[in-house]
This record gives structure tokens, sequence and C-alpha cells, in this order.
């Protein structure tokens, strides 16, 4: 197996879905980086922020243990891109049996715990772009992982996408 670039496999070409990679990695930069208040719209009071840093470090917490275990559930499957992997196997099981991306629920997880720490609402708008991101780019996966794994239209009845029982 080789990773250099064949006229097959060029990455600025977006085959396996590089272009998504890179998107996401921007909207990390932008909810880490950007503006957190304009004149209009202020940080929160002070008032919250004990309640913040809890509702923050169980959403960060839960994030976080939702993206790990589902990173090591997948084991030699783990690709950063949406495209699977060839030799993948489809695994149904740990995180993956209340959420077919646990991956994605993390990161979502993790960015709205983000936006609460910083107490901003305008962080709170970009935790919101990630996710509806994150929406799309599971529904343009889901056409690949279907094409690949015969079990996986019979999953995808059974599993919710992002939101365990609801969504």
């Amino acid at each position: 197996m080789t990773f250099l670039p064949t006229e097959k496999t060029k990455w600025w070409q977006g085959k396996r879905g590089e272009w998504y990679v890179a998107m996401q990695f921007l909207l990390l930069l932008l909810l880490f980086f950007a503006p957190r208040e304009t004149a209009s719209i202020p940080l929160w009071s002070e008032r919250w922020k004990a309640a913040s840093l809890v509702v923050a470090g169980l959403l960060i917490g839960v994030g976080l243990t939702f993206g790990i275990s589902a990173a090591l559930r997948l084991g030699r499957n783990l690709t950063p891109l949406p495209r699977p992997k060839e030799s993948g196997k489809l695994v149904e099981t740990g995180p993956y049996g209340l959420v077919r991306h646990p991956i994605y629920t993390g990161v979502i997880c993790m960015a709205y715990g983000w936006s609460v720490l910083a107490m901003s609402w305008l962080t709170i708008g970009y935790a919101t772009v990630i996710f509806v991101f994150l929406d799309i780019k599971s529904r343009r996966e889901e056409r690949w992982l279907v094409e690949q794994y015969p079990g996986y239209e019979e999953y995808r009845k059974r599993v919710r996408r992002l939101i365990p029982f609801v969504y």
C-alpha cells in the first residue's frame, strides 16, 4: 500500500472527502479563534459563570468520552476522511449502537461545551454551524457506507444519526 498520490488519489480532487476534512478544520478554527462578542451581542453575565463551568465540563466530558470510545471501537477502520476504508468493517456496537456517527457527536458536544465555557452567543452560533456541517458531512459519508456495507441500510433504520434517541 502506498500513500503517495497517484492520478486516482490526488487529495485536492476530493475523491475520498478531503474537502470535508479541510472545511471541518476551518470551522474548528472559527470556533476557537473568531470573535466571541460584538457590540450588539455581548458575552453572558458573570452571574452565569459557575453554571457555565458545570455545563461546559459535562458537555466536553461527554464529547471526549464519546469521541475517544468511538475512535477506539473503530480501531483500524478509523480514517479522518468520510469515505470508509476499502478493507473496513461495519461497526455497530459500543457508541455506534447509540448513534451512527459518534465521533461527530463528540465533536458537536465539545463545540457546544466550549461555547458555554466562553459564555458567548456568537460561539454557540459557530458550534451550530459545526453541527449543521457535520450533519451534511455524515449524509455524504452514509452514501458511501451504503455502497460499501450491505448491512448499513438496516443499521441506519435502527440507530439515530447524531443525537441518541432523537436525531
